[in-house]
């Protein structure tokens, strides 16, 4: 590497992997209710189901089985490997609940990135207060919050976000977001 390395803070959820996908499956599967998760397009996804509550759906984040269900996006694992070869500081930034962390760290990150280390999972419900040189984060109000440059990871919940008006880029998958990074370490972005 040439330029020097950047500190790359990647949210967890919806970005390196699939669990509003999963969250939106595992609510239809136990009140029996099917319900597309490209279709829910807002950030409470109860809204989307006839028979579970707001409190109901928030609730399922607690249960260690949803995390069973979570599988990585297509080419997160291999960019995030890539990154950390190419000399970058790669860490995990999560808003998860405490009651689930040991699931998601145990049974997301151990079985499908055992190459990231626990010392680089950073476990906060202000993104504001981490400093990086760039954060990837499905969520608009953490990228709003962030000191350092935002990358918006697309998802049905953010689409009608205008990432470019708010100065962010914005990738549509991992295929996509790893250019804009090699870009960015090369000052050309």
């Amino acid at each position: 590497m040439t330029h020097p390395p950047l500190t790359i803070l990647v949210d967890m959820d919806d970005t390196i992997e699939n669990l509003t996908e999963a969250w939106i499956r595992y609510a239809g599967r136990r009140c029996g209710e099917a319900v597309d998760p490209a279709a829910v397009t807002t950030w409470d996804p109860s809204l989307a189901f006839s028979r579970v509550t707001h409190e109901d759906m928030y609730a399922l984040l607690e249960e260690d089985a949803l995390y069973e269900t979570v599988t990585p996006l297509p080419g997160a694992a291999g960019a995030l490997k890539k990154l950390m070869e190419d000399g970058h500081r790669v860490f995990i930034v999560t808003a998860s609940p405490h009651r689930v962390i040991h699931a998601k760290l145990d049974i997301i990150l151990a079985r499908h990135f055992p190459f990231l280390s626990p010392k680089q999972v950073i476990l906060t419900f202000d993104k504001s207060m981490i400093r990086g040189d760039v954060l990837i984060d499905d969520g608009p109000h953490n990228l709003e919050a962030f000191p350092g440059r935002g990358i918006l990871f697309s998802c049905p919940h953010n689409r009608a976000y205008d990432a470019a008006a708010h100065g962010f880029l914005r990738a549509d998958s991992w295929k996509e977001l790893l250019p804009l990074l090699e870009a960015m370490a090369s000052g050309t972005a």
